[in-house]
């Protein structure tokens, strides 16, 4: 061990450096993803004998870290406590990002914080400038646990006094539904997720709520919080992201509503008032996260595509939801709408949208739409499940949404070692996880002719 030591220091053993922020991100969440797995197989972590195969573990570690929710067990009847706990301690960190909360744990300790770690931090939280992270960082820990406290207070009291739970029982509950929501990751200590309070508008709405804030994202709420009463001042991220969750949550809701609404194996059951509760929750939930208050499996195609569609676009960027994120789908919208109107520039809310931003925004959509269709060829290939099934799964995946058909626990270990790569992938970041993989930037020094293709 000296002799290694000594030869790094001497510098002819080199160890492996970062030449990017993303690349440690990466690293980070793959290195909690290998911790969480390891601490599933042991036997303390699994509520019967011995313990968990390694595919259940990792496949469990993935979904909790990336917040997806996708399982390929009964959560309370397969895992211990103990198990129950590290699966929440999961979700909790791939909520504020690995670095975020390594630099949040540097900030609090040290209150001090290297270049590079401001650089890490600043890619994990979107933040604008080096100098604002530590704030950022701290006004992130605030964020996440007052939405948490709050949400985990109601659902705790509502438990206490509707069903009799005992007060341990409710408040472990509530803490464990109200980090899984506010992070988006859908795990549920009940087996049917939250069917049982399909009609209890005081645990679907704490839970929704808390859905929405985490997806909104963390530059939102920071901005929200400043200028509530004064959407003038808004940036243009704040003004794209709020109006397109609005239009994606009032359109969702209405949608979902009026395709189930005679459908006897979903609203069709319910009273009128429940059906609208019910409705809006799963107009929510591709927000992106996993709960549902009816059998997804009984829905009908037409509400199946539409989820995935709304499931794809995901939620706002640098909070807890995945997909291709609303403002690259609203850029795209824009862009769509300036080259039909024959604008050179593409604009929204009295701001231009630069080629940059187009381009990422382009580059992303396409990027994960690449990634659905390559892996649902790939698991239809393996399983000869129909593409209704399948592509719903993966897009799941993909978004970090966990929805689910009923298929993940049927499926062989190779298709669910395709989603454990697609909910990775998925969580990251299309750009992010490519950047990593990229040594360094590479800036060409000229510019070719330009050429001009026929279009269409």
């Amino acid at each position: 061990m000296n002799g290694v030591l000594e030869a790094v220091r001497r510098g002819s053993v080199r160890l492996p450096s970062f030449h990017h922020p993303s690349q440690v991100i990466v690293t980070g969440f793959a290195a909690a993803i290998a911790a969480g797995t390891v601490l599933l197989l042991l036997p303390v972590s699994r509520s019967g004998e011995g313990g968990a195969p390694f595919m259940t573990a990792l496949f469990t570690a993935t979904s909790a870290v990336c917040v997806t929710g996708l399982v390929v067990v009964d959560t309370p009847a397969y895992w211990s406590g103990f198990g129950e706990a590290v699966i929440l301690a999961l979700i909790q960190l791939g909520g504020l990002g690995i670095m975020t909360a390594a630099s949040l744990l540097g900030v609090l300790v040290s209150r001090r914080m290297g270049l590079r770690s401001r650089l890490t931090a600043a890619t994990e939280t979107k933040s604008l400038g080096i100098g604002d992270v530590r704030s950022v960082l701290i006004g992130v820990l605030k964020v996440t646990v007052l939405f948490e406290v709050v949400v985990a207070a109601a659902l705790t009291i509502r438990f206490l006094v509707a069903y009799d739970e005992p007060p341990g029982r409710a408040l472990y509950h509530g803490v464990f539904h109200a980090v899984s929501a506010f992070n988006n990751a859908g795990f549920a200590l009940y087996s049917d997720s939250l069917v049982r309070y399909v009609d209890d508008p005081w645990v679907c709405l704490p839970v929704a709520i808390a859905v929405i804030a985490g997806g909104l994202g963390f530059p939102v709420l920071f901005e929200l919080r400043k200028h509530l009463r004064t959407p003038r001042r808004w940036s243009v991220h704040t003004k794209l992201t709020v109006t397109m969750t609005a239009v994606l949550l009032l359109g969702g809701s209405l949608f979902v509503t009026a395709s189930e609404w005679s459908n006897p194996g979903t609203l069709g059951a319910l009273e009128p008032g429940s059906r609208l509760l019910a409705g809006f929750f799963h107009g929510v939930m591709p927000r992106t996260a996993g709960f549902n208050s009816l059998d997804v499996s009984q829905m009908d195609d037409g509400t199946l595509l539409g989820t995935t569609v709304l499931m794809f676009i995901g939620g706002g960027s640098a909070g807890t939801a995945g997909g291709i994120k609303v403002t690259t789908f609203v850029v795209l919208f824009f862009v769509i709408y300036a080259e039909v109107r024959g604008e050179a520039a593409v604009n929204a809310f009295d701001r231009e949208i630069g080629p940059r931003a187009q381009r990422q925004a382009l580059t992303v959509a396409l990027l994960g739409v690449a990634i659905v269709v390559g892996a649902t060829l790939t698991i239809m290939g393996l399983t000869g499940l129909m593409l209704r099934d399948v592509l719903f799964e993966v897009t799941s995946a993909f978004a970090t949404v966990g929805l689910s058909t009923g298929i993940t626990a049927d499926l062989p270990v190779s298709a669910q070692a395709v989603l454990v790569l697609v909910m990775f992938v998925g969580r990251l970041g299309p750009v992010t996880f490519a950047a990593a993989l990229a040594l360094r930037d590479r800036q060409r020094l000229y510019h070719l002719p330009e050429g001009r293709p026929i279009i269409g």
